[in-house]
């Protein structure tokens, strides 16, 4: 592992830790993720509807690392009870590429009674073409969908699938940076 990109994300996401929102962990039996995000409304009187996220992660594999940051606005689907969408764009880098995806985002919260445990459906999609990809990367295209559970108040359990492609000039080819089933949980504060 690359301390070295590693302790940034950390810091990072220990300071969203003590901020106030979500810190998760996923892994599968190559790779592990650290993620963070912080509703910045929480930093004003800002009550209109729109939830603005700043997020961050990390994804360490056996032959790379990930990182990326974002901003991102979200709010509920009127007309459907427990849909919201979120749009965004993120900075993400891994060695010699970088690119600043365009992000759209659906959650839908699965409105169960209140014996059952709270539920939820989402999915992502990051887009970059090559006018926002930089050094030596072409496009980046992600791909996320998950279904989570809160176990206990605060505590979330969640599988999921991430397909992150990033076409390479240099290299002329597209680069499966990591496709692969996840296991993790999430914390809220």
């Amino acid at each position: 592992m690359r301390f070295n990109k590693f302790l940034p994300i950390l810091l990072l996401n220990t300071g969203l830790l003590f901020s106030g929102n979500i810190i998760g962990l996923n892994i599968n039996s190559e790779d592990f993720e650290v993620e963070g995000s912080i509703d910045i409304n929480s930093f004003a009187d800002y009550t209109n509807g729109t939830i603005f996220v700043l997020d961050a992660n990390y994804i360490n594999t056996e032959d790379s690392d990930l990182f990326g940051f974002g901003l991102s606005a979200s709010n509920t689907f009127q007309g459907l009870d427990g849909l919201s969408l979120g749009l965004g764009a993120r900075f993400v880098n891994y060695e010699d590429y970088s690119a600043i995806p365009l992000m759209l985002e659906a959650i839908y919260s699965i409105p169960l009674i209140d014996s059952i445990p709270s539920a939820s459906f989402s999915g992502a999609i990051y887009y970059a073409p090559s006018v926002l990809s930089f050094d030596d990367a072409e496009e980046y295209f992600e791909f996320r969908a998950e279904a989570a559970m809160e176990v206990i108040s605060a505590v979330s359990i969640y599988v999921g699938y991430r397909d992150i492609e990033a076409d390479n000039t240099y290299k002329n080819f597209t680069n499966t940076f990591n496709s692969s089933f996840y296991g993790g949980m999430k914390m809220s504060f």
